[in-house]
């Protein structure tokens, strides 16, 4: 099992990555921590394999968090940075740090999910590598391809409905506003379901984002923009 700690300032939410963390095959959540420094500790006291790190924290920011758990011969784990910061020197301060994806909130579970599933294909490829044999070139190539996600529409979307969705997309990003799954089915022909399937692929490929609309009543509705 990949043993996770999740480490976010709000119990809710907290509650909620750890969760969608269970519900992955080949993970368990170990420990969850909502400050900085207690995210220290429990790296150090539970040796986790990955770590769901959020930025904002009531005492020390996640990049803080990072830069310690990169300097800490005791506890060295990978992390995914899970943040609402869009600010590009938090992004690139992400990637200098090591972070091996950056999930900006709010999420989906597919989201999370295929990040978590790249990390244990990159985790088992590792692990079947011989530690006392040079590393051949495609071996490396092998293991840094499990951190790339593809564009192409995953199995049961197609490429055709695809391009017509992000023209669509696009076209309404292009005049500044979003766009909804209800509209984009509406514009398209094509069900409400197939067509928030179409929106999250282009969410988790990180060509789009999606935001909450909180209403009077009811669940808060998910809005789509191109980037």
């Amino acid at each position: 099992m990949i043993r996770v700690l999740v480490v976010d300032d709000d119990f809710m939410v907290a509650k909620v990555h750890s969760g969608y963390v269970s519900r992955v095959d080949g993970f368990e959540v170990v420990g969850v921590a909502h400050t900085g420094a207690d995210a220290v500790v429990a790296a150090d006291e539970l040796r986790p394999d990955l770590v769901l790190l959020d930025i904002y924290l009531p005492d020390i920011d996640g990049m803080s968090v990072l830069r310690q758990l990169r300097g800490r011969p005791s506890a060295d784990p990978d992390v995914i940075v899970i943040t609402a910061a869009r600010d590009l020197d938090t992004v690139r301060g992400a990637i200098h740090g090591g972070a091996l994806h950056y999930l900006i909130k709010p999420f989906s579970y597919e989201a999370l999910r295929e990040r978590l599933e790249s990390f244990r294909s990159l985790h088992r490829a590792l692990a079947d590598l011989p530690g006392d044999a040079p590393t051949a070139q495609q071996d490396v190539d092998r293991l840094f391809g499990t951190r790339t996600r593809s564009a192409t529409p995953p199995k049961g979307l197609s490429s055709e409905t695809s391009r017509v969705v992000e023209n669509i997309l696009r076209e309404r990003s292009a005049a500044g506003g979003d766009l909804s799954a209800t509209e984009c089915a509406d514009a398209t022909e094509i069900s409400r379901v197939s067509a928030r399937k179409y929106l999250e692929h282009f969410v988790e490929s990180g060509r789009a984002e999606v935001r909450l609309r909180y209403g009077g009543t009811g669940r808060p509705e998910r809005r789509y923009r191109w980037l």
